[in-house]
C-alpha cells in the first residue's frame, strides 16, 4: 500500500539523504530540477505524491517544453533528475513500481549537440570544475553548454549586454555584420531561460575572471580571452579537454 506524502515533503527527504551521497554539482542540479516540478504539482493540484502516475509525468513534460522557455536538452536534463527522484520513491514505496522505467525521455539525435555526453559524466565535470575551477572560462562555457545545449558558435556569439541575471536569461542574436552568424541565422534568435545556478556561475565568472575587452565589431563579448572575443576551435579545445 502506498504511503502519503506531498510533494514538498517528499522532495525535502529526497534531497536530505541523498546530499550526502552525490557529488555537490548533481544535489544542486536536482534541486532546480525538483524546485520546477513542485511549483507544477501546486499548479495542478498534485498534492498527494503517492498519486503520480505516467499521466503526471507526461503533463508536466509538456509544460516544460511550452512554457518553461527551455529546449530539448535542458528538458532531458530535468526529467533525468525527476526519473531518479521517482526511482528513490519507488524505493520507498510512495508510488507504484515502474512509473520511473515507463517514462519517455526527448529524444536527443537531432538535437544542436553533435556529440551526446550521459548526464552523470557531465555532472563529475561540474563537479570537478566547482572545486578547481570555479568561474573560470571553462566553467562559465561549460555551464551554459549543459544548461542550455547550444551551438559553440551560439556561445560564441553571446555579448554581455545578452546576459541578464535578475531574470536569469540570455538572448541569441544573429549579428553576421560583425562576425558572428547563427548557424540557423535570424531563425535562431530566442530568449534562453538559465538555471540560477549557471547564474551564479556567470556572475562570479563576470566579478572575479572575465576579461574587460572587445572584439573587433567595437562589442561586448561574454567570454573572452585576452585577445577578446575567443575563437570557435579555442572554445572547442576547452570542451575537448574537459570530456576526454
Amino acid at each position: 500500500m502506498s504511503r502519503s506524502m506531498s510533494p514538498e515533503r517528499a522532495v525535502e527527504r529526497y534531497l536530505k539523504e541523498r546530499e550526502p551521497e552525490v557529488s555537490e554539482s548533481t544535489h544542486r542540479n536536482h534541486k532546480y530540477a525538483l524546485k520546477r516540478f513542485l511549483e507544477w504539482c501546486n499548479q495542478n493540484g498534485l498534492e498527494d505524491i503517492s498519486e503520480l502516475d505516467g499521466f503526471h509525468i507526461h503533463d508536466f513534460k509538456i509544460h516544460r517544453r511550452e512554457n518553461g522557455g527551455i529546449n530539448e536538452t535542458t528538458l532531458y536534463n530535468n526529467l533525468c533528475a525527476l526519473r531518479v527522484f521517482i526511482q528513490w520513491l519507488e524505493s520507498m514505496e510512495v508510488v507504484q513500481s515502474e512509473v520511473a522505467e515507463n517514462m519517455i525521455l526527448p529524444n536527443l539525435e537531432d538535437d544542436a549537440r553533435d556529440d551526446m555526453i550521459d548526464p552523470e559524466t557531465a555532472e563529475e565535470i561540474l563537479d570537478y570544475l566547482d572545486k578547481f575551477e570555479y568561474a573560470t572560462l571553462r566553467h562559465a562555457l561549460f555551464a551554459l553548454l549543459w544548461d542550455t545545449g547550444f551551438r559553440l558558435g551560439t556561445i560564441r556569439a553571446l555579448d554581455l549586454e545578452d546576459y541578464h541575471p535578475e531574470d536569469q536569461y540570455v538572448e541569441v542574436h544573429h549579428r553576421p555584420e560583425t562576425g558572428t552568424p547563427l548557424k540557423n541565422k535570424s531563425k535562431a534568435e530566442r530568449e534562453v531561460n538559465l538555471h540560477g545556478w549557471v547564474c551564479e556561475i556567470l556572475d562570479d565568472y563576470i566579478s572575479v575572471h572575465r576579461y574587460e575587452a572587445t572584439d573587433e565589431g567595437d562589442r561586448n563579448p561574454l567570454l573572452t580571452s585576452s585577445e577578446g572575443r575567443p575563437v570557435a576551435s579555442n572554445l572547442r579545445a576547452h570542451v575537448n579537454s574537459l570530456t576526454r
